[in-house]
Order: structure tokens, then sequence, then C-alpha cells
């Protein structure tokens, strides 16, 4: 059974719009290829000034994903989504 999830990927925001845009379809990319599917997603926060620096940045933009997946093949989205060196941080969650 599908569960629902959020994924929210924060990517270095002094990267170009077309250099950021590759990183947010890669994401979405890495859902479809673990059998999930992508039921909206958006750009959530542009050039957000962390309170604290990551990887040397201080600001970043950040996107938001709702998509639908089997809770066993997280583990696998997360190593993929680890094999990106683009990405600064990513956190998913679970929706009730």
């Amino acid at each position: 059974m599908n569960s629902k999830y959020e994924l929210v990927v924060m990517v270095d925001a002094q990267k170009s719009p077309s250099e950021k845009e590759e990183v947010y379809r890669q994401t979405q990319e890495v859902i479809t290829k673990i059998g999930g599917r992508v039921l909206n997603s958006q750009v959530w926060l542009d050039r957000y000034k962390m309170s604290f620096s990551l990887k040397k940045r201080t600001e970043a933009t950040y996107y938001l994903i709702n998509f639908e997946s089997e809770g066993a093949l997280l583990a696998k989205m997360r190593d993929l989504l680890r094999l990106n060196e683009e990405i600064l941080r990513y956190l998913i969650i679970r929706i009730d």
C-alpha cells in the first residue's frame, strides 16, 4: 500500500536557475525510479538565508515535493538522493 510523503530539498541559491531546475528535475526522477508518483511540486522558498552555513553556503532554495510511494522503497530513494552532490540537504516526512 502506498503512503503519502513530503520531500523538502535544499539546493544552493547561488546556482543559476537552469542548474537549480535540473536538480529539481533529477529529484522528481528519483521518485519515479523507485516506483513512486509525484502528486505536487513547487518552489517553497527561493534564496532563503539559513541561520547556519551548510557546505559553506548561507542561502538555499527549498523545493517541496508531495509524492506517493511504498515505505519499503524510501531507503533506496535516500541512497539516490545522497549521491546527488548538488543537494545540500533533504528531509522526507510521512503525511497521515
